[in-house]
């Protein structure tokens, strides 16, 4: 099967996004399927039979293509013996008129919807609400739409999309890359207990708020945390904490095995923010054991519940506080998060499962082609 995957490839902020972009193709190439790469940007992209497109590029977003891309996707598409197209939403304005590219050559097209959202009412989520009504149309041209949970497929049927073309296939992570192992990084850092922030340093993620409640619980010297990642707030947190010896600031990790290496040091793994779809970062932690804290927004919840501490993020200082304090006073019990975590993912969450979901819903897709040619 040739399938085109309309993408996103790394900037200089990474976030779940990019990472879908690499995992899914990746793993598809490697079941031996044939993959054609649309990316927006200004350098090739290594691993991918890349098409690049330019774009305006909006805070690191990539909002309008250029005027000829439409030309160079339906060029494309007419050369390649395409089954169906794949788009990682959102990939552009584009996403409201690839459906019609893509039917006009008896191309069949899937979307995967990554917004954010927070079942709350409150700043954030609405304007992720906003934004849920605003593609719940325009997605029901789509052949498929993938949602990562249950609570997604509902809030996309009450906006207008049909239930029909909903379909939840969860994140996936690899696990036998990540999965719990020897690390010598807490070695490395003279840590005998780390906590780990990993994903976008943006407001929205309230990693000054993890830093204020981990800083209150005045620990050991040697109970360190470290944030992995950069955005908005990088600076100004990096500033403030810059005398702390505690904190340990990376920057963004593109070498996956420094993560992995990170992630089997780390006892305790944070991800307090205010929005969410459905973490990969999170995901990543529990596969490698990491007894987890994290907000009930978004698809997060569902993942966590019964295998980690969820927190209200309209009570986020005080419940972290508490939670911050139990699991690092109480090791048997942040042992057995562990377990449960790896086991959640083991169940739920694995990349083979994903993949395997994927592919069973392109086939879904060609035959209904079959049936009903556009």
């Amino acid at each position: 099967m040739k399938i085109v995957w309309f993408g996103h490839k790394a900037r200089e902020r990474g976030n779940g996004l990019i990472t879908y972009s690499k995992e899914i193709p990746q793993g598809l190439r490697a079941s031996g399927h044939e993959l054609v790469f649309f990316y927006h940007g200004k350098e090739d992209v290594p691993d991918h039979d890349g098409v690049r497109i330019g774009s305006f590029n909006v805070f690191n977003h990539d909002i309008i293509s250029s005027p000829n891309a439409r030309a160079i996707i339906t060029r494309r598409l007419q050369e390649e013996d395409v089954s169906v197209a794949h788009v990682s939403v959102s990939f552009s304005l584009l996403d409201f008129s690839l459906p019609e590219i893509c039917h006009s050559l008896g191309i069949p097209i899937v979307a995967t919807f990554h917004f954010p959202y927070d079942r709350r009412l409150g700043l954030w989520s609405t304007g992720t609400r906003a934004l849920y009504r605003l593609y719940a149309r325009p997605l029901a041209r789509y052949d498929a739409v993938i949602v990562f949970s249950e609570e997604q497929r509902t809030l996309l049927d009450s906006y207008g999309l049909p239930a029909d073309r909903i379909v939840v296939i969860p994140n996936g992570v690899d696990i036998k890359v990540f999965t719990p192992g020897p690390s010598d990084y807490r070695d490395e850092i003279g840590a005998s207990l780390l906590t780990t922030y990993c994903g976008r340093v943006d407001p929205e993620k309230n990693v000054g708020t993890l830093l204020e409640s981990w800083c209150k619980l005045d620990l050991p010297a040697d109970h360190k945390i470290v944030v992995v990642g950069v955005g908005g707030d990088f600076e100004r947190l990096a500033q403030r904490y810059e005398t702390n010896e505690q904190v340990i600031f990376t920057g963004l990790i593109t070498d996956r095995k420094r993560l992995v290496q990170i992630l089997q040091a780390t006892d305790i793994f944070v991800l307090p923010s205010e929005v969410e779809g459905l973490s990969l970062s999170m995901l990543e932690a529990m596969a490698c054991g990491n007894a987890v804290i994290a907000t009930d927004v978004g698809s997060d919840g569902e993942a966590l519940r019964g295998a980690g501490l969820l927190l209200d993020p309209k009570q986020l200082s005080g419940q972290l506080l508490l939670a911050l304090d139990t699991l690092i006073r109480f090791p048997n019990f942040r042992q057995e998060l562990s377990k449960l975590a790896r086991r959640r993912v083991e169940e739920r969450y694995s990349l083979e499962s994903n993949l395997q979901s994927v592919l069973a819903l392109y086939d879904r897709v060609l035959r209904q082609m079959e049936k009903q040619p556009f």
